[in-house]
């Protein structure tokens, strides 16, 4: 059985912001030369998420809004965990929208859905974060 990692950085110029990587991993595919397996995708940031859905501007506008309503920024003295950083929104974002996704590989590439694509969803931007990407299979 074959396994590979690499790792993907992301720094974000803005604190919150959902990035289509989905090229990125079909190159760590490629790179890896698996063609049957599962390919293990995660962020590896407490206050970062990487997640499957649609590439589309307006999924992601409700998204940024259903986020905030949920979990709004700001006063940031709602919450207990702010006070040397006012992230705590971004912890809680995070855990909603998942730290990981499991991808299966059928003939080298990768087995997504319709419309399906992979993101890294960053919640506390502004600084550089990692993407594990782990691949295993033959």
């Amino acid at each position: 059985m074959k396994s590979y990692h690499k790792e993907l950085w992301f720094n974000v110029p803005t604190r919150r912001a959902f990035v289509n990587i989905t090229p990125e991993v079909e190159q760590c595919l490629a790179e890896s030369g698996v063609k049957e397996g599962l390919l293990l995708c995660n962020a590896m940031h407490i206050t970062a998420s990487v997640f499957i859905n649609d590439d589309e501007s307006g999924l992601h506008h409700d998204y940024e809004q259903w986020l905030e309503r949920l979990a709004p920024h700001e006063p940031v003295d709602q919450y207990r965990h702010n006070g040397y950083e006012d992230n705590a929104d971004a912890h809680l974002k995070r855990q909603i929208m998942g730290r990981e996704v499991v991808v299966a590989i059928t003939g080298g590439k990768l087995h997504l859905g319709t419309w399906e694509q992979i993101f890294y969803g960053e919640f506390d931007g502004r600084r550089k974060k990692r993407v594990l990407v782990k691949i295993i299979g033959e």
